[in-house]
Order: C-alpha cells, then structure tokens, then sequence
C-alpha cells in the first residue's frame, strides 16, 4: 500500500470518528429545569435515580452541588437559610408567585362541573333523614302521625331508597328528647344575661286551659333584641291569682331566671292583678308588699321577777293560738317580678270602652249610632253571603273586613276600608252596593262622619301597632307613644266637625288609664335612655325632672355598687371602700356626655357604659304582651280540632321547639 493510500484512509477513519462524536451529542437529552422560576438561584447539572443534581450560583466561584428530590425543592430551601439567608426574602417571592400563577391556570383549566345526578350523590345516613324528618313535623307544625302515611313513605323511599321512615312513637319520643337539648341550651343562654323580661297570658282551647311565658331580653355586646318561649302549660282548676301564681313561680325557677326578671307584662285580668299585687314586687328593695300587719306592740323596758307585775304587764293582751297563726297564708309562697300592664289592652279599652262615653253628646249619639248600624248591616251581609260578597267585589273593587270583639283595632280596619272605597270609587259605588243588597243606604254626613272617625281613631290605631312590636319596641317608647298620642288627638280637636266628643271622651280615657304611667319616674327614665327619644319627646320640664333624678340616683348607686364589688382583698379596703372615687365621667357626668351627643342610634350606648347598663335594665322589658299573643296563635296552629286529644307535654315541647329554632 502507497503512502497516499494510508494517508486517505486515516483521514476517513477521522472524519467518521468525529461525526460519532457529534452524533451522540445530539442524542443526549436535554436538560429541563424543573423548578423553572428557581433558575435565579440553582442550575440543573444532571439526574440521578428520582432526584436532581443542582448546582448553586449564589456559591459561585465554588462549585457546590446539592441533590433535591423530583416532587419537593425543600434541599434547596434549607441550603438557602443555612449558606444564603439574605436571600430568603427573595426565594419565598418567586415560590409564592408560583403558586399563585399555578392555581389561576389549574383553575382555567379545569373542567365544568357536570350536574350530580339523583342516583351519583354520597349517601345520606339513617341518623340525618331522622333528623331532616323530625324539622318537618316541627316546623310545619304536622301531627307525629304523617310519618306512616303511605304518601309520606314513599316520597322519602323515592329520594333516598332502602331507607327507613320513623314511626309514629319514635317522632315523638325524639321531640321529647330535643325539647330537652332544647331548654339545656336555652337555660345556658339566659344564665349568662343579667336583665330579662316576660310575658305572660291564659289562652284555652278544645276545653283545656294553658299558660304561655315569653322570655325578652338584649345581648349585651350586640345590643339586639332575642326572645325565645319558655312555656305553655296546661292549667287545671280555676284560675285563680295563687294558681297563676305558683305556675308562673315555677317556671322561672325551672329555668334559674326568678332573679333576673324585671317586670313580666301581661293583660289587666283581675286575677294576674291580684296575683302580682300579692306576691310580686313592689318596692325598690324588691321586697313583696305585705297584705297585713299586726299593731304595733309597747315593751315596758324590762321584766319584773314579783307575780303580781306579771299580771299587770298581761293586762290588755289576748292569747291566741300559734298553730293557727301558723297554717294562715302568709303571702310568702311565691315570689313574682314586678308588674306591668299591657299597654295595647289598655289602648283598645280607652278605643272601646272609654270612647262609648262620647255618646252623653247626643247629636254624636244620633249620627255615631246610625251610621255604624248601617256599617253592620253591611258587614253582616258580606259575611253571610257569598252573592252579597261578590256584589261588593263588583262594585268596590275591594272585599269589606268584619270587625271582630276580639281584635284590638279591627273596628277601625273596617272602618278605614270603607272610607278608601269612598275616596277610589266614589260614593257612587256604596249606593250601588246598598241597592242591590237591599241595606239603608248612606248619606253624606255619615259618609263625612266615617272619613272624620277613621281620621280621629288612626293616631290610636298607630300607636297600637307601634306598641305591640317586639324586636325593635322597648318599654322606653311607652311614656313617648302615649304623649305624642294626647298631642295629636288635641291638634285634631281643632278642626273636627262631628268627632269632638270622641276625641274629649279618648284624651279622658287615656289620663285615665295612663295617667300614673306618664308621672312614673322609672318610665320616663327609660325613654330618655332610649337614643332615638332623650329628652325630644316633650317640653314639660318638670316631667322631664323626673327622669333625671331617677337615672342621676340610680347612676351613682351603680358607681358605689362597682366600688363594693372590686373591693374584697380585706376588711380595711371594704371598710374604707366609700372615700374611693371615680372618674366623673363613669357616673353621672356620662349621661350629659350622652344627652349632648347628636347620634340616635343604639350604638351609641356602647360609648357611655353606667348609661347603657341602666338603659338596659330599664328599657328590657316590653310594654304589651302581644309576644304571648303570638305564641298563642302558633299554638292554635297546632291544637287544632283534630288534634284536640294531643297530650298536653307532647303539644307543648312540638310548640317551643316550632319557636325557639335557634337553640336545637
């Protein structure tokens, strides 16, 4: 072989060599960072088995190599605290932009949601179809018996099949047992409020006679009114004023709330009269006020040892038998909370009763009387008839209301109706209904005597509404209501053409029944610690004197009382306790801070504590007893006629737990 032909094979086998090379450069793969955003801080140099070799460039010129497993950086954090803590500020930024970066575009990404269908969704337990079973009965106010309906059955085996459906015996041992939850957790919550007030009224039904209790009282922090029923016992015998007694005796002591209660409001029934008159408070000590008391008695200064001495000192005295003087009823059985009477009661007998008295006038007497017979005829009509019913739908537009014996205001309701009939359809309309019916038709003085009546009544008819609230209403807007009340039916006075009798015979009734409640210094008090009153309400500046003093005295005993309470560490302390003072605005120069301050909501109160604590324990009680009214009406819902032969526990704990939702 020549010299040339080695020369060109050599140079062959180097081109081939180097063309490997280059090759199996471009079949390696390349490296990907797995931690992209990292690559400020580390390098990728390689894998081995499930981690990655990387090297750091905060080491640099030293070359340093660390190894993070494939699923968790944390090596690299770790070396970043140990070698670089000055820069971990910046490593939790870029992580944390990951991963926000990283959820907006998994979220993006993500599939709709497909609608679960009936037979996909998880499985329900037998304990909560009983539990959802149970809220039904309750709260739609069913009889136990509509769980063995075969309706019923079915429509819970069709939603969830291979479920059972309670029995009858089993729904109501389970109300009985949350009743008792239900009071647990009532009890807790009333023990740690300091002011409550009650309602508390009779109500019978199918021939058996109950007793309803209503517990009212604010959340301290909050300042927002709660409620919750306490009771609706069956009352047997008469009812009289110590049978009310005892029963509502023991309903406060059930629930540990027989000190805490201050005032229980309730109708002007003569036996709760008596009741609270016997055994409740009367004075501010809290003290029952005695029905008796025996003479007093002189003692002579001392004891003579000769006989005849003796019989001087027992001439006069008559000896009576202890054992008798012993079984008397001493009034001291029971202890009740002071009382109030209902203010809408006495509202709708100032609007009933008191209002008759304007019939003296007789020419009110002569329009007054045949006005409202042809308003009855009317109504009778509409209530016996569906042909008249429908006439007067025909005609008016409107269905004409009954007014019943039994509602407060319903006469004014009636009456009102008719009067918008009047002024929408003209007179033109009743005419019409009054020919066809067949009833004497009116003549434009009633028609003008209706319009005034409606007028005159419908300040009355306000403030009943306004009174019989019970979320937003406290007893501070009694004294207010009822002035505002005089002061409009006088501004009417004015022009009143036919009802000036009527409005002389409601101003009577309402100084009447309201007039030691409008010089009552507690009540005013209360109203001027309400923020939306203060002292705006009247300008009577001796009323107003009242107030003051009331809450100026009862202020300073709140500040000597938190005195005595923070001074217990030993008897000198105690003792010395009266020469401590406070601070002036802690007592009564709070309640000018809070008179002068121009807010009027109750937030306001939360600024000026000894105020706020004395506006609560005023103002906590309710000044009518429409509370227990509407416990009634739930409970008629539930003692129906069919349901007449329901045990009366078994109505009872179905009814509290129907409106005390909150605590089961």
């Amino acid at each position: 072989m020549s010299v040339a032909e080695t020369q060109e094979n050599s140079s062959e086998v180097s081109q081939l060599s180097t063309s490997e090379e280059v090759g199996s450069q471009e079949d390696q793969p390349t490296l990907v960072h797995p931690w992209p955003y990292l690559e400020e801080f580390f390098e990728m140099v390689g894998c081995k088995n499930n981690s990655f070799r990387m090297r750091c460039k905060l080491c640099a010129p030293k070359y340093h190599e660390l190894m993070a497993f494939k699923n968790s950086p944390s090596n690299l954090k770790k070396h970043i605290e140990k070698k670089h803590p000055t820069r971990l500020e910046r490593y939790t930024q870029l992580t944390s932009a990951s991963l926000k970066r990283k959820s907006s575009t998994e979220g993006s990404l993500a599939p709709p949601s497909k609608q679960t269908k009936l037979w996909e969704t998880q499985r329900v337990s037998q304990a909560s179809v009983d539990k959802v079973v149970l809220k039904f009965v309750v709260q739609g106010l069913h009889p136990p018996h509509i769980v063995q309906k075969q309706g019923f059955i079915d429509l819970v085996q069709h939603l969830r099949p291979n479920t059972n459906v309670m029995t009858r015996n089993t729904v109501v041992n389970k109300v009985t047992k949350a009743s008792i939850e239900m009071k647990r957790k009532l009890k807790a919550a009333l023990s740690e409020i300091e002011f409550i007030a009650t309602t508390t009224d009779c109500w019978t039904a199918h021939r058996r006679s109950f007793i309803g209790v209503t517990a009212h009282w604010f959340n301290p922090q909050t300042l927002q009114r709660s409620c919750a029923a306490l009771a609706c016992k069956q009352l047997k015998g008469s009812h009289t004023f110590s049978a009310l007694a005892g029963a509502l005796n023991d309903i406060h002591t059930e629930f540990n709330i027989r000190e805490k209660i201050v005032r229980t409001t309730t109708d002007n029934g003569s036996n709760f009269l008596k009741a609270f008159r016997i055994y409740g408070q009367t004075d501010e000590n809290n003290n029952p006020e005695p029905v008796g008391e025996s003479d007093g008695e002189e003692d002579d200064g001392g004891q003579n040892d000769d006989d005849d001495d003796e019989e001087e000192s027992f001439e006069g005295v008559e000896f009576v038998d202890a054992g008798a003087l012993l079984d008397e009823d001493d009034y001291l059985e029971y202890q009740l909370p002071k009382h109030h009477r209902c203010a809408c009661h006495l509202l709708n007998l100032v609007s009933t009763v008191d209002a008759l008295k304007a019939e003296v006038n007789p020419l009110y007497k002569r329009v007054s009387r045949s006005t409202f017979a042809k308003c009855s005829s009317l109504w009778n009509k509409s209530s016996r008839s569906t042909t008249a019913s429908e006439v007067i739908e025909d005609h008016c537009k409107l269905q004409l209301l009954r007014p019943v014996a039994t509602r407060w205001n319903s006469l004014f309701s009636a009456v009102e109706r008719m009067v918008r009939i009047t002024r929408e359809q003209g007179e033109g309309a009743l005419a019409a209904v009054c020919s066809e019916l067949d009833t004497p038709k009116f003549t434009p003085v009633e028609l003008a005597f209706l319009a005034e009546y409606a007028n005159t009544m419908s300040p009355v008819a306000k403030a009943l509404d306004v009174l019989q609230g019970e979320t937003s209403v406290q007893m501070g807007w009694l004294v207010p209501t009822i002035t505002l009340l005089k002061t409009k039916l006088q501004q009417l006075n004015v022009a009143s053409k036919f009802c000036e009798p009527l409005i002389a015979a409601l101003l009577s009734g309402l100084e009447k029944r309201f007039g030691e409640m409008l010089t009552d210094s507690e009540l005013i008090a209360a109203a001027i610690l309400v923020p939306k009153f203060k002292t705006c309400w009247t300008s009577d500046e001796n009323i107003l004197k009242l107030g003051l003093d009331y809450i100026r005295s009862h202020l300073d005993c709140q500040a000597k009382n938190h005195i005595s309470d923070h001074s217990q560490s030993s008897e000198e302390e105690d003792f010395f306790s009266s020469l401590k003072k406070t601070s002036p605005l802690e007592t009564t120069q709070q309640l000018d801070a809070y008179l002068g301050c121009p807010r009027d909501t109750v937030e306001v109160l939360k600024s000026f504590p000894a105020v706020c604590q004395l506006s609560l324990k005023l103002n906590t009680a309710l000044p009518a007893s429409a509370a227990c009214e509407r416990l009634f009406t739930v409970a008629g819902l539930i003692f129906r006629p069919k349901r007449a032969r329901t045990a009366s526990k078994n109505f009872e704990n179905q009814l509290l737990l129907r409106l005390n939702k909150a605590y089961w």
